[in-house]
């Protein structure tokens, strides 16, 4: 997920502020990703995206934007995407894993 810092910037609604990321997908095994926002103790706070899980083919990339009020800009520290294992009766191991952006500087 890229970028790997990025910074708020004001959104088309007063009072949210917006992150723009974009997630490249280099797993053949993975389609699915889930976006999550997390203070400094890991702990979920409330945001806004178009989808809060959304399809990435193989070798695709993803742009998206996640909305952040600003009475949640001071604790939001990381901008995060999940890889969702789709369920199969198979017995091959798949592994699911997260992706952080650390969120840092104020809003302009």
């Amino acid at each position: 997920m890229t970028p790997a810092y990025p910074k708020f910037k004001p959104s088309h609604v007063y009072g949210v502020y917006r992150v723009d990321l974009s997630l490249f997908n280099a797993r053949e095994e993975i389609a699915y990703y889930e976006v999550e926002l997390f203070d400094t103790n890991w702990d979920t706070l409330p945001f806004s995206t178009v989808y809060r899980i959304f399809k990435v083919d193989y070798k695709e990339r993803k742009n998206f934007s996640v909305y952040i009020r600003e009475a949640d800009i001071q604790k939001a520290s990381y901008v995060c995407t999940t890889s969702k294992v789709k369920k199969t009766y198979e017995s091959s191991t798949v592994i699911s894993s997260r992706i952080c952006s650390r969120l840092k500087g104020d809003p302009l």
